[in-house]
């Protein structure tokens, strides 16, 4: 159930998106030089539902979230592909005369 007054106890994970003016980037080139994108505070990320730069102080704690988020689903990919490789290792008695089968 959300708060219906007064601050929110945690921080809501916001839909961002890439920038379309800068692709992402934070930085436009022009004709000889490059700029920071105004349209997203050289940020590469806008509001998805209403596609505006975030203030930097929203932004910040927004982009800190993504990053915790990003290593926690990395750390659990890489604990996950030990698995397979213990698998490989083990003796699975599946070749001819009970040997170990590794389909090659």
């Amino acid at each position: 159930m959300k708060k219906s007054h007064g601050p929110a106890f945690r921080r809501e994970l916001k839909p961002l998106m890439e920038c379309s003016w800068c692709r992402g980037a934070g930085r436009k080139k022009e004709v000889f030089y490059e700029i920071d994108c105004m349209r997203c505070n050289a940020s590469g990320w806008v509001s998805q539902g209403t596609g505006e730069a975030l203030p930097l102080g929203e932004l910040v704690p927004q982009l800190s979230m993504r990053l915790r988020n990003m290593a926690a689903e990395l750390n659990r990919a890489r604990q996950g592909q030990g698995g397979a490789q213990e698998q490989y290792e083990q003796n699975n008695r599946r070749g001819a005369g009970g040997t170990n089968y590794t389909g090659d």
